[in-house]
C-alpha cells in the first residue's frame, strides 16, 4: 500500500470536516427522536471538549478514558481526546468496578469521561486505586455532577491539585464544553495546533483485551496504525460517502473502533444507537445500508424472521419454508459458480416479491451487506441470510492489529471463511504448526508495560503471532481450523479466559474437582464440573448422605444448590459475558489414558468438549430458533 495518506486521526478528521462540512456525519436519538448532525457541527463539538482538556492541563501522550456506552457523545470525545494529542483508554461499560480501577491505574489516566451517575460511581468508589485521575466528565446530567467548571478548578486540575487522597471533580460534559469554548476563545487556533503537532508514531488509544491468565492487557496502538485501518477499508471499496452505516456495538471493542474510523476516512454517514434491544426497530426507522455485527447479533435476527412466520400460522410457515428452500439453493448453486436453472429462477423471483423483499423492507429496506466479526460465524446462518438477499461478509482479526486484518467481500465471498486480506495486510501460516501471522501497519506497538508478552507474538520482523490456526486455500481465503490458545470467544464477540475462572471457581468451593468452562461461539459461558472425591465424601458424611455413592452424589440436588451459590458469589465480581449461566455435574474423572488429560494433568478442553458435546449442546437448544 502507498504510504499513508495522513499523519494521524486528528488530521484525518479535520480533513473530513473542511471536506464535506454540510454532509450527515452522524443521526442519533436525543430522547424525543432522530437527529442529525453534520461533520462541521461534530467537528464544533469536539473542538469545544478538547478545548477543555486543554484547559485543564491535558498534554500530549496523557491518558483519558471513556466509560459509556454506545452514543454520538462517545465518538466526539474520541476525537477530542485524539486531536489534542492525548491518548484514548476505552471501558466497556459492563467492566466491574475492580477492574475499572485496574485499568485506570494502569493506563495512568487523568481525565474519564462516564455516560451517567451510575458509571461514574463505579470509578470512585475508593480514590487510593485512581491516583491519576484528576478530573471525571459525566455526559449525561445527574448524580453529583456539576454544572460548572471554572477557572480555578480547570488550573487546579491542570496542577493535578487533587491527587492523591482528594475526590476529584465531577462535571457535566456540558460544563466542559462552555469552560473549552472560553479557553479556545482566549488562544486562537490552538486546537488546530495541537492536532497538527500529533504525529503517525504517537500513541492514540491504549485497548485492554483478555489474557489467559491474569490481568487484561492494554494494546498499544499508534495514530498510523488507525490511520492505516481506515485507508485498507477505504481502499476496499465497497463503502461509499453515499452509505448509511448502524452502529450498536460497544465502541470500546477494536472492531466497532475500527468502523468508526472507516466512516471518518470515508465521509459516509453513520446512525449511533447503542439500544441493543431495539436493533429491529432501529434498522426500520433509520435504513442503514451495511452494518457490523457478531454473530449473536445475526443469531437473534435469525430467531426474529423465524418467529414471525410462525407466528404467520400454517400457511405462513409453509409459505416461509418454501421460499427459504429456494433462496438456499439459489445461494449454493451461485456459491459453487453453477447457473440458475430457470424453473429455478421463476421460484426464486416469487419468492423474492412474496417473502424476502418484505423481511428485507423490516429491516429497513436498504441493506447491501452485513459485516461479521468478532468470533466465527457459522456457515448456516451466512446460508440463511444469503438466502434472503442479504450477503453477510465474515471477516478475522485482532485488537493487536487495530481490528480487521482480513475480510469477504460483497463479490468475492466465501462462506466458512473469513475472506482475503486487506490491502497492505500480509498474511502466512507458520510452517510448524499453521499458526496465523499478520504483519501490516496496524500491528500494535505492543502491550503496555509487558515487554515479554510483547515479544511472545510479537517477532523482531513485525509479524504477529495471533494464537489461532489456519488454512489458506488456493485462492488466498483464510479458514481458522483451530485455537492454539485457549480463550474463549462467545458469539457476541466477548471474550472469556476460562483458566482464570475455572480457578475462581474451584477457589470458592472445596466441594469442585474439575472444571472446564466452555462457550467458544455460543451465546453464553456454560460449565462441566466433577466434585472432589474427598471433599465430597466429607459433605455426604456431614449431611446424613454417607450412603450415597459418588454418581448419586453427583446428581443430588443440594448438591447442586451448593455448587450454584457457588457460582453466583463468583458471578458477582463479572462482567455479564464471563458469567456461567448452565452447568452439569458428571461422575467420571478425566484421565491420562482416555486421552482427557496430558501427561502432566491438565486438561485437554477439545478432547473433553468432544466428550460432553450433546450435553454441552443440549445447553444452548433453543437460542436459534429453527422451523
Amino acid at each position: 500500500m502507498a504510504s499513508a495518506s495522513f499523519r494521524s486521526v486528528a488530521e484525518m478528521y479535520l480533513h473530513r470536516i473542511a471536506s464535506t462540512p454540510d454532509s450527515d456525519a452522524f443521526t442519533y436519538d436525543d430522547g424525543s427522536g432522530w437527529r442529525s448532525m453534520t461533520w462541521q457541527e461534530a467537528g464544533a463539538q469536539s473542538r469545544e471538549i478538547a478545548g477543555g482538556l486543554l484547559a485543564c492541563g491535558i498534554r500530549p501522550g496523557d491518558r483519558c478514558a471513556i466509560l459509556s456506552g454506545t452514543r454520538v457523545e462517545w465518538i466526539l470525545v474520541d476525537m477530542a481526546i485524539l486531536s489534542a494529542g492525548a491518548v484514548m483508554t476505552a471501558l466497556v461499560p459492563s467492566t466491574p468496578p475492580e477492574e475499572c480501577a485496574w485499568i485506570l491505574a494502569d493506563s495512568g489516566s487523568r481525565v474519564v469521561f462516564t455516560e451517567h451517575a451510575e458509571h461514574t460511581e463505579r470509578v470512585t468508589g475508593d480514590r487510593t486505586r485512581i491516583p491519576a485521575v484528576d478530573l471525571i466528565v459525566q455526559v449525561e446530567p445527574g448524580g453529583h455532577a456539576s454544572h460548572e467548571l471554572d477557572g480555578a478548578t480547570a488550573d487546579r486540575v491542570a496542577r493535578g491539585g487533587f491527587r492523591p487522597t482528594d475526590p476529584p471533580p465531577v462535571v457535566t460534559l456540558a460544563a466542559l464544553r462552555d469552560r473549552g469554548q472560553q479557553w479556545l476563545d482566549a488562544h486562537p487556533g490552538a486546537w488546530n495546533r495541537r492536532a497538527a503537532a500529533v504525529g503517525p508514531e504517537d500513541l492514540a488509544t491504549l485497548l485492554y483485551t483478555s489474557g489467559t491468565t491474569g490481568r487484561p492487557k492494554g494494546v498499544e496502538l499508534t495514530h498510523d496504525a488507525w490511520v492505516f485501518e481506515g485507508e485498507a477499508i477505504d481502499a476496499l471499496g465497497i463503502m461509499t460517502p453515499a452509505d448509511r452505516q448502524l452502529l450498536f456495538l460497544p465502541l470500546a471493542h477494536s472492531f466497532t473502533h475500527a468502523m468508526e474510523i472507516a466512516a471518518i476516512r470515508v465521509g459516509l454517514h453513520s446512525v449511533v444507537d447503542g439500544r441493543v434491544d431495539l436493533l429491529p426497530s432501529t434498522m426500520q426507522q433509520t435504513r442503514p445500508s451495511f452494518m457490523a455485527g457478531v454473530p449473536r447479533t445475526f443469531e437473534k435476527l435469525h430467531n426474529a424472521i423465524v418467529e414471525r412466520a410462525h407466528r404467520a400460522g400454517p400457511v405462513g410457515t409453509r409459505l416461509f419454508r418454501r421460499a427459504l428452500a429456494v433462496g438456499l439453493e439459489v445461494s449454493r448453486r451461485r456459491q459453487r459458480g453453477e447457473p440458475i436453472p430457470r424453473r429455478l429462477r421463476l421460484a426464486h423471483q416469487l419468492a423474492e416479491r412474496t417473502v424476502f423483499a418484505p423481511i428485507r423492507g423490516r429491516l429497513g429496506g436498504r441493506l447491501r451487506f452485513l459485516i461479521s466479526g468478532g468470533a466465527p460465524l457459522a456457515p448456516e446462518l451466512a446460508e440463511f441470510f444469503d438466502a434472503l438477499g442479504i450477503r453477510v461478509l465474515e471477516g478475522y482479526g485482532l485488537t493487536e492489529a487495530a481490528a480487521a486484518s482480513l475480510v469477504n467481500r460483497p463479490d468475492r465471498c466465501r462462506f466458512g471463511t473469513v475472506g482475503l486480506p486487506l490491502p497492505g495486510v500480509e498474511v502466512r501460516l507458520a510452517p510448524t504448526d499453521g499458526e496465523i501471522l499478520l504483519r501490516s501497519r496496524g500491528v500494535m506497538r505492543g502491550y503496555h508495560g509487558l515487554p515479554e508478552d510483547t515479544a511472545a507474538v510479537l517477532d523482531p520482523d513485525g509479524w504477529l503471532h495471533t494464537g489461532d490456526i489456519g488454512e489458506l486455500d488456493a485462492d488466498g481465503f483464510l479458514r481458522i481450523t483451530d485455537r492454539k490458545k485457549d480463550l474463549i470467544k462467545t458469539s457476541t464477540g466477548k471474550t472469556v479466559a476460562p483458566q482464570r475462572l475455572e480457578a475462581r471457581l474451584r477457589a470458592v468451593s472445596p466441594l469442585i474437582g474439575r472444571a472446564l468452562v466452555h462457550g467458544d461461539g455460543r451465546n453464553f459461558v456454560s460449565a462441566i464440573l466433577t466434585l472432589d472425591p474427598e471433599q465430597a465424601r466429607g459433605w455426604a458424611a456431614a449431611h446424613d448422605c454417607a450412603h450415597l455413592d459418588h454418581a448419586a452424589l453427583c446428581r443430588l440436588p443440594e448438591i447442586h444448590a451448593e455448587i450454584q451459590a457457588a457460582i453466583d458469589r463468583v458471578a458477582s465480581s463479572l462482567p455479564p459475558h464471563e458469567r456461567i449461566r448452565r452447568f452439569a455435574i458428571v461422575d467420571r474423572e478425566p484421565t491420562v489414558d482416555d486421552g482427557e488429560l496430558t501427561g502432566t494433568l491438565k486438561l485437554r478442553r477439545r478432547a473433553v468438549e468432544e466428550r460432553y458435546r450433546q450435553l454441552l449442546d443440549s445447553f444452548y437448544e433453543g437460542t436459534i430458533s429453527r422451523l
